[in-house]
């Protein structure tokens, strides 16, 4: 068997839940495994798989999928000089990053596309060397993932390490950063796991340190293969095992009168910056004839996205979040509006709270501009759910240089507002003046046709 049929063969067990659509996607049978790498969007997924040479570690095979929402599965299956598996691991990722900028304000970016991703550095363990998974990405972007055995036990290993690193430099990303340079964040795990079983966690897990949040979800992990075999016996970090039990997170009693914190969020593809928004948002829900109101906190909550010519998704995420959407669209060629709305979320009981509204007709400007509302609005996705909105602003298609451009204002905006009370009460006073004349003049006719003669 050569080495492109033993990939294929490995490709349909580890990702044969895809093989239908894939193989019948490619004009050609896994063009990717003869040492190309080939993209194609097949119903809303792009898939691209590698199989490319790690220095010192055998073959590096991997697939990533990217969603409708540009959020990347990474699958990384690791080999060593005898062609058998010795790292297995697959994930989700993205990370936040909070700077500031050369006009001293906090701006948050999150970086959220793989596609371009290079994995020097990953090695299998050896006598002299650790397990790690080493990932590089857009502009000076890094990833370490460090794994160590334990020394007092042979049955288990530690997560040990993960480290992130960014570069300011990049001006695509970082337009208006007032540190330029690299800037590295180390995170302590210290996650203790079986050496048997493969480490399983569905749950989000988030990382935050100096202004960098690391958000992990759909983890699969086994640093130490053994015999080339990857683990059925799944080891579970607490979340998954109490997710019917969520700590109750959102309030039951009246609504809060605080207005939320205003938050700035963007969305970056291959080209740049594609979507900024900025905006403090306060969700109100009803859920058994209870009414709760919920102020978003823009230094914990993450935002991905994508940007395509017709349509642009914000998605925000946090702790409690699993994800808000902003759904965009293009209409009669000319002009952009918020089409839809997205939300799943944890209530007080543990439960999942979901809904959504895919017929909105909210936030319309021209398309080359961005709509703008400093007042407060409502979009209501339902009778149960509103988003209040407070000094708004967001532009989710054609930004340029990474800032917004001119801006349409809401009418509860403009000030041309003030007229419309001033033009009712001249109205008024006008119509006054007419009626008091006309009476003086009925009155003087009335009197002189009743003099003597």
């Amino acid at each position: 068997m050569t080495r492109a049929e033993s990939a294929e063969s490995w490709l349909l067990q580890r990702c044969g839940r895809w093989s239908a659509s894939l193989l019948s996607g490619f004009s050609e049978p896994f063009p990717c495994c003869r040492c190309s790498c080939r993209r194609r969007l097949l119903s809303g997924i792009m898939v691209c798989f590698r199989l490319a040479p790690v220095p010192g570690s055998g073959f590096l095979l991997l697939c990533l999928v990217l969603g409708t929402v540009s959020s990347y599965a990474l699958e990384l299956n690791l080999t060593d000089s005898s062609k058998a598996t010795c790292l297995y691991a697959k994930w989700q990722m993205n990370f936040t990053i909070r700077y500031e900028t050369t006009d001293k304000h906090n701006k948050t970016v999150t970086i959220s596309d793989f596609g371009a991703a290079t994995y020097n550095g990953s090695i299998c363990g050896e006598d002299q060397n650790s397990p790690k998974i080493a990932v590089q990405f857009g502009s000076g972007f890094s990833w370490i993932v460090n794994f160590t055995k334990e020394a007092s036990s042979t049955s288990t290993y530690l997560v040990d390490s993960i480290s992130f690193s960014y570069n300011t430099n990049d001006n695509t990303t970082f337009p208006d950063a007032k540190e330029k340079g690299v800037f590295t964040v180390n995170n302590r795990v210290a996650l203790k796991i079986p050496l048997n079983d493969i480490f399983r966690c569905n749950s989000l897990s988030t990382l935050e340190k100096s202004g960098v949040v690391q958000h992990y979800w759909d983890v699969h992990v086994q640093a130490f293969v053994q015999n080339g075999t990857v683990s059925t016996t799944e080891f579970l970090c607490d979340k998954d095992k109490t997710v019917t039990t969520a700590v109750p997170i959102i309030p039951t009693t009246a609504p809060s009168p605080t207005k939320p914190v205003v938050g700035s969020y963007s969305v970056v593809n291959s080209n740049g910056t594609c979507l900024l928004a900025t905006m403090g948002l306060q969700l109100n829900i009803t859920h058994d004839k209870v009414a709760s109101v919920f102020n978003i906190n823009p230094n914990t909550t993450s935002a991905t996205g994508s940007c395509q010519p017709q349509t642009a998704l914000l998605r925000l995420s946090s702790s409690n979040i699993k994800y808000l959407d902003f759904v965009f669209a293009v209409k009669n060629e000319n002009r952009f509006y918020l089409k839809e709305v997205n939300v799943s979320m944890f209530l007080v009981n543990g439960s999942v709270y979901s809904i959504s509204n895919t017929n909105l007709s909210y936030w319309d400007a021209p398309l080359g501009s961005s709509y703008m509302c400093n007042k407060e609005q409502t979009v209501s996705v339902s009778g149960a759910f509103q988003i209040n909105t407070f000094d708004l602003r967001v532009q989710p298609f054609s930004v340029t240089e990474g800032k917004y451009s001119t801006a349409e204002e809401c009418s509860a905006d403009s000030d041309l507002n003030f007229l419309i009370p001033v033009a009712v009460g001249v109205a008024l006073g006008f119509l006054i003046i007419v009626v008091f004349i006309s009476y003086m003049i009925g009155r003087r006719k009335s009197r002189t046709g009743y003099q003597s003669v």
